[in-house]
Order: C-alpha cells, then sequence, then structure tokens
C-alpha cells in the first residue's frame, strides 16, 4: 500500500511509440512501481493511430487498475473508454470538459507557474492541477514553478498538485514535501532501461 504521505507518481508516456512495442516496456513499469495514473501524451497522429495506442495503453493500464487519462484530446475520452482528460491551456476550459465529461471522469489541467490559474481551475470543477516545468525546460512558456508556488499551495488549498517537467533526484527531493504527485516521462524514455531510470530518479521518495 501507498504511503499517503508520499507522493504518488504519475506517468507520461512518451509522445510518440509504437503501441505493440511499448505495451510490454508499460506493463514492465506498472509491475514494478507503484503508478497512480498514465497519461497518453502523443505529440501528433491521426485519430486512428491515437485510438490505436489508447486500445492498447488501456487494455496494459486497466489490467493493473491503473486509470488511463489523454492529454488534450477531449473528444476521445468517452469513446475509447478512457477515464479522463489532461487539459494543457490551464482554467481556460475547464468548465466545458467538466460539463462535456460530467462528473465522474479526471479532468486535470497544466497551469504552468500560475496561482490564480491553478485556483481557477479549481474552482470550476478540475480534479488536480499541475504545475511546471519545475526544471530547465521549455515546457509551457519556460517559466519555472517554484518551490515556494508549491509549498504555499499544500499549506491552503486541498485540491491535489502535480510537479512536472525537467525532474531530476535533487528536485524530487526539494519538493517531496509539498506536492502530491510527480508527473514523469521525459526524464526516463531517453534512457535504454526505462524502469531502471525511473526507479533512480525516484529513489528520493523511498
Amino acid at each position: 500500500m501507498a504511503d499517503p504521505d508520499r507522493p504518488q507518481i504519475y506517468l507520461i508516456t512518451p509522445a510518440a511509440f509504437e503501441p505493440e512495442a511499448f505495451a510490454p516496456t508499460l506493463a514492465a513499469i506498472l509491475d514494478k512501481v507503484d503508478i497512480a495514473c498514465v497519461r497518453l501524451a502523443l505529440a501528433d497522429g491521426d485519430e486512428a493511430s491515437v485510438a490505436r495506442a489508447a486500445d492498447r495503453c488501456r487494455e496494459t493500464c486497466h489490467a493493473r487498475d491503473v486509470p488511463l487519462v489523454i492529454e488534450r484530446h477531449v473528444q476521445l475520452v468517452e469513446r475509447l473508454g478512457l477515464d479522463g482528460v489532461h487539459l494543457a491551456d490551464g482554467s481556460r476550459s475547464v468548465r466545458a470538459t467538466r460539463k462535456s465529461l460530467g462528473g465522474d471522469a479526471i479532468l486535470g489541467t497544466f497551469c504552468g507557474a500560475s496561482r490564480h490559474d491553478g485556483m481557477t481551475a479549481g474552482e470550476i470543477g478540475a480534479d488536480y492541477v499541475s504545475f511546471g516545468p519545475v526544471g530547465q525546460s521549455d515546457l509551457g512558456d519556460g517559466t519555472r514553478a517554484e518551490h515556494e508556488l508549491f509549498a504555499w499551495w499544500s499549506q491552503m488549498i486541498e485540491l491535489p498538485v502535480v510537479a512536472e517537467g525537467a525532474l531530476d533526484t535533487a528536485v524530487i527531493e526539494h519538493l517531496a514535501p509539498v506536492t502530491d504527485f510527480f508527473a514523469i516521462g521525459p526524464e526516463i524514455w531517453r534512457s535504454d532501461d526505462p524502469l531502471a531510470a525511473l526507479e533512480a530518479l525516484i529513489a528520493p521518495l523511498a
């Protein structure tokens, strides 16, 4: 059972992958590491290829009781039997998306380093907000989400918060007391052994 005081891991898929080849890698990670949620984060592709990737990931995730959300493609959530959506535009489309998907779907959104945007998103229906990058990255507009933002949020706001973007072991150790989730993806997919890379990255949480 996961330690309730320890941040959970939110896994982000590669931006592009071959579903049949990726499925065993995903399964190996889910079997070894306690993953709270998986985000399908394809950079592009036609609807058929996105659906194929979603189907394969959904089979792998749901067999292990891990929810699967998709980035941006709100219209595919119900059609593909997914658990929700991760938006990338702060609070702008939260209200309409919540109305479209209903109350049971997971709805999260990336808010850059904007405390105001995060609070607004929570007020109008988001289940979590994501801030980042927390390291040197071009995620969003590149403005870093600092420790102060997470510390304030964890003290003042009940809505779960996710840290993402250019994570390393030092950043994870620094933010662990003040965040609920670490969203990890690009940091491990460059490795020949993503599972080992993930385990090394989250070692400070052990």
